[in-house]
């Protein structure tokens, strides 16, 4: 057996029986949002639709501009709508100066108002930061707006070293071993909401323990969101033990994961 293909089993992503079931169930519709400052989002945004793709029964829509600004010029500011019609939203932005308070809430309204679930990855967590971003943000408040949303506050991350990774016991992290990473950035916790469940800490040289990984239920619609600050590198993404992370994190963010960690009838990939 393939070494990815060995990763995907032990996590529950792929099944062993002839028939898929996914044939028979219509693929969660996903878009994935890149682009922004300091990462090499051409390539990732390919890793990501590929990787999820093979995964579990989904179908990946991209909206990608290469603007490698901390302002990208995304198509979804001022359209607060631009989520109708998908089941889940990835916020792989990286968009560090969009602070104007009505774009980041049109950002947010998919989530906030018409309850779309969501996975934020690595700088998604650094970005729309309205207010000061080193005071925890109270919630409720305009500085909260993204963190609150998200779960996690964090402002910075330290030189680029290997983190190690502990997880916590979880239904999306059944299956799963802790690792060390290449290279990779621990982003700090500013404040970890109470809405946030950690379900992993990384550590690393020089730098405070942080969680790496975790879930969050949000807002009146009770919003499931999925994070990680892990994946800076192209390395890192492409990494089987990061794709099933995120491809279960997605399953758990709409409610196809079951209480075994695994796919719901459906929703996983038929081993090939």
């Amino acid at each position: 057996m393939k070494p990815a293909v060995l990763a995907l089993a032990l996590c529950g992503l792929v099944s062993s029986t002839g028939i898929s079931a996914a044939q028979e169930v219509k693929p969660l519709k996903v878009m994935l949002i890149t682009g922004g400052c300091c990462h090499d989002y051409k390539k990732q945004t390919e890793i990501l639709k590929k990787g999820l793709e093979e995964r579990i029964n989904v179908t990946v829509d991209q909206i990608h501009v290469d603007d490698g600004s901390t302002k990208p010029a995304l198509p979804i500011y001022g359209n607060p709508d631009y989520g109708a019609g998908y089941d889940l939203i990835i916020h792989d932005e990286c968009a560090a100066d969009v602070k104007d308070e009505a774009t980041v809430k049109g950002v947010l309204k998919p989530h906030v108002e018409d309850g779309i679930p969501a996975v934020a990855l690595h700088c998604a967590m650094h970005s729309y930061r309205v207010g000061d971003i080193n005071k925890p943000a109270k919630e409720g408040s305009a500085d909260a707006l993204w963190f609150e949303f998200i779960g996690i506050q964090s402002s910075r991350h330290g030189a680029q070293k290997p983190i190690e990774i502990s997880f916590k016991n979880h239904v999306v992290t059944k299956g799963m071993k802790d690792w060390t990473t290449i290279n990779e950035e621990l982003y700090n916790n500013v404040k970890v909401f109470k809405t946030a469940d950690e379900l992993a800490k990384g550590k690393q040289e020089g730098e405070k323990d942080a969680v790496v990984v975790w879930t969050n239920t949000f807002g009146k619609n009770k919003v499931k969101v999925f994070g990680t600050t892990l994946g800076h590198n192209n390395a890192t993404v492409e990494d089987p033990r990061y794709l099933d992370l995120v491809a279960k994190g997605a399953l758990w963010a709409t409610d196809k994961l079951d209480t075994a960690g695994k796919p719901k009838p459906g929703y996983g990939r038929v081993k090939k």
